[in-house]
């Protein structure tokens, strides 16, 4: 097959692409830098249409995965940015798919688990889940990320033309052990002792390890499935839990536990956000289960362990 992967130069991008280039498809990354790789490059700036858009006549899926990164302060600059980057990608990719004489069959979009309601209750599957957006007393960081996430997967539909199969990845945190991801952060703060249940540590963790995030992808080109998917691993738990399970694969016996005033501190010096570990996302991959999905990797302390030990060989 033949992949264009615009956006396809962050984490997730390079963990698809070295699993598609390994299975010796061929792969074409969207990027504003150069991207290192068994892959072939072709600058684009995410906004305007250009000579990448030759690569998508006759290619048999575009999975996109543009976007600026959440890991950073919710100025009003930075707002404007993430929802502007992901909206106008998107938008870009509709245009020229619509322009193709033969364009791929498969367009899988990236979109966010962050969609779905905080809470403790129930998880949130694809037929069930509760979009949040609506819940009284949420900050408004919260509710900033779910209206960029709604925003965004309007925009794959409304810009996705009617012969093309339109997928809505609404992932969790993916893990690996590539250096800047998620686990690495995680692993770090775990190894100077800080490593405790984050708030309450009641708020649900969900997540998804790199080798199912790509057999998960395998089984969504190959098939006929269309709308939303959630790509999370099956058990989701609390970040007590969670930042546990990682302590013990790290091999650190004690973790500080952070309240919520020592989180804000610690993010507002960091640059970032605590919506991001604060919130509870109890997100299940409701149509992988149904489909007989096997995950590699369906329990956190047994991917934390395998992430932990393939970080250090690295």
């Amino acid at each position: 097959m033949k992949i264009v992967m615009p956006g396809g130069t962050g984490q997730v991008g390079r963990i698809l692409a070295r699993h598609f280039s390994a299975a010796r498809h061929e792969v074409v990354v969207l990027g504003r830098h150069p991207a290192q790789g068994p892959w072939r490059w072709v600058p684009w700036d995410a906004r305007t249409s250009g000579p990448w858009t030759r690569e998508l006549e006759g290619a048999d899926a575009v999975i996109q995965l543009a976007g600026s990164s959440v890991n950073c302060r919710y100025t009003p600059r930075n707002r404007a940015e993430i929802l502007a980057s992901r909206l106008e990608s998107t938008r870009v990719v509709g245009q020229a798919l619509h322009a193709c004489r033969r364009p791929p069959r498969a367009w899988l979009q990236a979109s966010t688990a962050t969609l779905y309601a905080h809470r403790l209750d129930a998880p949130n599957d694809e037929a069930n889940g509760i979009i949040g957006g609506d819940e009284p007393g949420a900050p408004d960081a919260w509710n900033f990320s779910i209206h960029v996430a709604r925003a965004w997967e309007a925009a794959a539909v409304e810009s996705s033309p009617a012969h093309v199969r339109l997928v809505l990845l609404r992932s969790a945190m993916t893990m690996s052990p590539d250096p800047g991801g998620v686990f690495d952060i995680l692993l770090g703060l775990a190894r100077r002792g800080l490593g405790g249940a984050q708030g309450d540590g009641l708020q649900y963790v969900s997540w998804i390890h790199e080798a199912d995030l790509c057999q998960a992808t395998d089984l969504l080109l190959a098939n006929d499935w269309s709308g939303p998917v959630n790509l999370s691993a099956p058990n989701p738990l609390p970040n007590a839990a969670f930042m546990r399970a990682l302590r013990e694969a790290a091999g650190v016996p004690f973790g500080l536990p952070s309240n919520r005033w020592m989180l804000e501190l610690g993010a507002w010096f960091l640059r970032t956000e605590t919506e991001l570990v604060l919130k509870s996302r109890r997100v299940v991959p409701g149509r992988l289960t149904a489909a007989g999905f096997t995950f590699q990797f369906p329990d956190w302390p047994e991917a934390a362990t395998d992430l932990a030990r393939r970080h250090r060989s690295r």
